[in-house]
This record gives C-alpha cells, structure tokens and sequence, in this order.
C-alpha cells in the first residue's frame, strides 16, 4: 500500500496526568504515516485523488491544541479516529507522538507512544 508522510509536526498542546502540564503545556511532535492507494492520483495528478495532508494536518492539530486529554494514548486515538472518519481512503495509519520535555527527572530525548490502526 502508498504512503502518505506527516514527519515531525510540532503543536503545543495541553495533555498530561500532571497539574503542570494542563496549565503550563507543552510541544507535542507528531509523526502519521498513512496507508492510502495513491495509483489513480500519480497518474491523474488532481488533488481530488488523494488525500490532502494539509487538512489531514489541521485535522492533527485540532486534536492536539484544541483538545485536552490527560494520556497521549488519548490523544492518539482520538487523532487517529478523526482521520478515519474524515477521509475514508485512509486505510491504516501509523502514528507517533512525543513529548520533549515531560515532567520526568532525568536525562532523554523524548518520550512517547507509537499507534497502529487499521479500518
């Protein structure tokens, strides 16, 4: 199956267990591959025959900054059900989501949740 690539869309949300991460926010790095049958689009090259990542983009951040979860796997899913419901070619996506700066004690790159759903 084609892919559809969103690679390290940042949006500054407000999820998280902890009080400061509901008031303070944070970044929130999302990364959505998208299974889609791209064969009728590269050869008609007409918008209508794909999938348009930039509203599959706003639709990740309406989830990510205008929501609030306390769990990513929250907002995960929430993001993934979004993109099903509104664009049916989408046939499974891969999504990540990180944060850099949780309020963990210690030393890291980021963590984070990876997501697999299929239709």
């Amino acid at each position: 199956m084609d892919k559809i690539i969103l690679k390290n869309c940042r949006f500054y949300g407000y999820h998280g267990a902890f009080a400061e991460e509901n008031m303070l926010g944070q970044i929130f790095v999302v990364n959505a591959i998208l299974s889609v049958d791209l064969s009728k689009a590269s050869l008609s090259d007409e918008l209508e025959d794909t999938v348009h990542y930039g509203m599959v983009f706003d639709c990740i951040k309406n989830q990510a900054e205008n929501q609030r979860y306390k769990l990513i796997e929250r907002l995960g899913g929430a993001i993934c059900q979004d993109i099903f419901e509104q664009f049916p070619p989408v046939q499974s996506i891969n999504l990540e989501i990180t944060k850099e700066n949780p309020p963990i004690n210690g030393h890291y790159d980021a963590v984070g949740i990876s997501l697999e759903r299929r239709r």
